[in-house]
């Protein structure tokens, strides 16, 4: 659980948070969206207890920031986009060194869970100098969730990965979140904060929006249904264009494409319309923006 009430973060006169207001759920996977400089390291890292905020106040698993900064910090687990290995140890020798900091009891058995899952159990003995980008932010994965904590911050976890390591590490993401643990994920990666969470907060210094992926896509754009048609006729558009809740029609070549709230309820009548007019429909389908798009447009429209 994380709860912020006008959090705010001053570095001399500029200002990396602004007044941040933040409810998430136990549980929750949510996406923190924003551009370099829109505050997203320095909101981690106050919500980790390692940076005091100029003013506002947060609490992080019941804990108060700046508070409870201690008992925060053994309930999180961090995972930064540079992981800062120990390059002259082995992945074990890192792992016990973290372990003991966070008082684990089964040290041996917690590196092994964690290596096995993460597939380095085999190389747990080789120095990390040797392991490559994935592998090593793989280790950090494991440091992160070394003291089991109920909430992980993780910075830009796959930037820089090529696709392979990519793609295991948001499957772990995956994995985790059916665990039940409270995800606070800053990502560049649009996709893949569409795909892994379940609301996504756009900050530039203060906050823009917080919604699902699916709201923020249907609220900024609206749900667009193109009807295929073997041909188009006037009468064919009006027979659209009559009813109160389509927003907007427009025609391209031999599509139909109305701007409608809750398709999944009006189609039928519309089709029906259509079909009553003439019509011969090949397809319908529905024209889908990215949150990339979402983004943009908020993003652009602050500046």
């Amino acid at each position: 659980m994380i709860k912020t009430e006008k959090l705010e973060k001053k570095f001399g006169d500029t200002i990396a948070v602004q007044s941040l207001n933040l409810d998430i759920k136990e549980g929750e996977v949510f996406g923190f969206l924003g551009p370099n400089g829109a505050g997203k390291t320095t909101t981690v890292r106050m919500l980790s207890g390692l940076i005091a905020p100029t003013q506002g106040t947060a609490f992080v698993n019941g804990f108060e920031i700046g508070v409870d900064n201690q008992k925060i910090r053994s309930t999180v687990g961090v995972l930064t986009e540079t992981p800062g290995l120990y390059d002259n140890l082995s992945a074990d020798q890192n792992l016990v060194i973290f372990a003991k900091l966070y008082g684990v009891k089964d040290i041996s058995g917690q590196i092994e869970k964690y290596l096995k899952m993460l597939g380095l159990w085999e190389r747990r003995f080789d120095t990390v100098g040797t392991f490559s980008k994935g592998m090593k932010q793989k280790l950090a994965i494991a440091r992160a969730l070394i003291h089991e904590p109920r909430t992980l911050f993780f910075d830009e976890p796959t930037a820089g990965l090529d696709p392979e390591a990519a793609h295991m590490l948001r499957s772990f993401i995956a994995d985790l979140r059916k665990g039940g643990r409270t995800i606070f994920l800053c990502t560049h990666n649009l996709d893949e904060a569409d795909r892994l969470c379940d609301r996504i907060g756009v900050v530039k210094t203060h906050l823009l929006v917080v919604d699902t992926p699916a709201n923020l896509r249907s609220s900024h754009f609206g749900r667009k249904i193109v009807f295929h048609l073997q041909r188009i006729d006037e009468q064919m558009v009006a027979s659209v264009k009559k009813f109160d809740y389509v927003n907007d029609v427009k025609v391209v070549e031999n599509k139909i494409v109305a701007t409608l709230d809750d398709p999944e309820l009006r189609n039928p009548e519309l089709i029906k319309s259509l079909i009553d007019n003439g019509a011969n429909l090949t397809f319908v389908g529905e024209l889908r923006h990215s949150l990339e798009d979402v983004y943009l447009q908020l993003v652009q429209n602050t500046e």
